[in-house]
């Protein structure tokens, strides 16, 4: 397990909150595995739902015809850095 930020833990936070993660908590995130798939398993439903939350939580808005979206949700820390950056 790598080590992450106090701000990747924030997001982490959010993650775990806004899917009800019931069995992962937000410490267990690796920062640079991967949020779909092989890593925590996302869908595209989880997706939404984290938009969802990122928008209430920071005021940022997501949108799924973003260039970029797959690189933002590709990992804890690229999302904390689009956040960081959009904030």
């Amino acid at each position: 397990m790598d080590n992450i930020s106090p701000s990747e833990l924030e997001v982490a936070k959010l993650i775990v909150e806004t899917l009800n993660l019931e069995d992962t908590s937000a410490e267990e995130i690796e920062s640079q595995a991967p949020l779909f798939r092989d890593g925590l398993g996302l869908d595209s439903i989880d997706a939404l739902e984290l938009s969802l939350g990122i928008k209430q939580q920071y005021g940022i808005q997501l949108k799924a015809d973003d260039e970029n979206i797959t690189e933002i949700f590709s990992s804890l820390a690229s999302l904390t850095r689009f956040i960081q950056d959009n904030r």
